[in-house]
């Protein structure tokens, strides 16, 4: 299975509990970011430029438990910054999964290996590995030679210990498509148990000419999309849909709400307008409607999964429902 069945049944108990309470607005992932400090300057990352005078600053582990509690979510995607850089990471993955909640605690890997110890392997804690290339491409973008070979023995050192392992590629416009074929050749080998592909947002803090545009998206996806029979993609088949240009979609900004040292990020994961106190305030004062139109500049080329795959989850039906069951027993 590409998921866990645990996570099938948490999802939906969670999405029916919803709408038989007439909810229209709310979210299925909490991004949570402890820390955004960071050991690497990725060419393509808009956090380390965006929050450079709070690096420094880390959530307390309180807060962390509270915003889990303040969303609701099944699911927790625990990141950064480099979240294994946070100074309670084990005790906040232990917090969470007492909890119920399923967690993807996404890393460049780096630190993986010499962190295993202090974790124990659970269905429900997955390591999401970042891979944006293959060795030498990966390599350029992190800016650091052997970071590839480091963060894939991280990769296989976790699969050897009995841990759920998934990898998470950005592509961008000077990426090949080929590479990445290649890319996920070895990242399958290794025994991943899924592999996330998104095209990357076109950051304000970032040089603009790293991104692609929607079209240009479109045309490297068509590929891509296809490649669900030859490795354990777990972005959706709707969602390769939308960025193939198959399927058109509105954003789902509140599906993904982001907590961070400063507060609850708003508008999104991808964009900073403001940060409000609680969860509470974000979902009551944000403009969602602005948003959801595409009227704002900022999202004119953004096809990242983040907005978009909640919005397949909001409107499937029972065609696309089983669909999706057959897709995630089919590996």
């Amino acid at each position: 299975m590409r998921f866990p069945a645990s996570l099938y049944v948490s999802m939906t108990s969670y999405l029916v509990g919803k709408k038989l309470r007439g909810v229209e607005r709310f979210p299925l992932v909490l991004m949570l970011e402890p820390t955004h400090r960071c050991n690497l300057t990725c060419a393509g990352c808009g956090r380390i430029r965006e929050y450079h005078d709070s690096l420094s600053q880390e959530m307390s582990l309180e807060d962390c438990i509270t915003s889990i509690e303040e969303t609701g979510t099944p699911v927790v995607t625990i990141t950064g910054g480099e979240p294994l850089l946070y100074s309670q990471a084990p005790q906040l993955v232990e917090e969470t999964l007492a909890r119920g909640r399923h967690i993807y605690f996404c890393t460049n890997g780096l630190l993986l290996e010499e962190s295993l110890s202090l974790f124990r392997p659970n269905p429900r804690l997955t390591w999401n590995v970042h891979f944006d290339g293959t060795e030498q491409v990966h390599d350029a973008i992190i800016g650091k030679p052997g970071g590839f070979n480091k963060a894939l023995a991280g990769v296989k050192a976790a699969k050897a210990k009995g841990f759920r392992v998934s990898t998470n590629t950005t592509v961008y416009r000077d990426s090949s498509v080929m590479d990445i074929a290649k890319l996920f050749q070895q990242l399958t080998k290794a025994g991943v148990d899924g592999i996330l592909v998104a095209p990357g947002f076109s950051y304000e803090e970032v040089v603009p000419d790293v991104f692609l545009t929607r079209s240009e998206i479109v045309k490297k996806f068509r590929e891509i999309s296809n490649w669900g029979q030859d490795f354990p993609i777990i972005s959706t088949p709707l969602y390769l849909e939308f960025v193939s240009g198959k399927r058109s979609l509105k954003c789902t900004p509140w599906g993904n709400p982001t907590r961070n040292s400063q507060g609850w990020k708003s508008p999104c994961y991808l964009i900073t307008d403001t940060h409000y106190r609680t969860f509470a305030e974000l979902m009551d004062r944000t403009d969602w409607d602005h948003y959801v139109s595409g009227a704002d500049p900022r999202c004119s080329q953004c096809m990242v999964h983040c907005g978009f795959e909640p919005t397949t989850v909001r409107q499937m039906g029972l065609k696309d429902l089983f669909r999706m069951l057959k897709w995630n027993l089919n590996v």
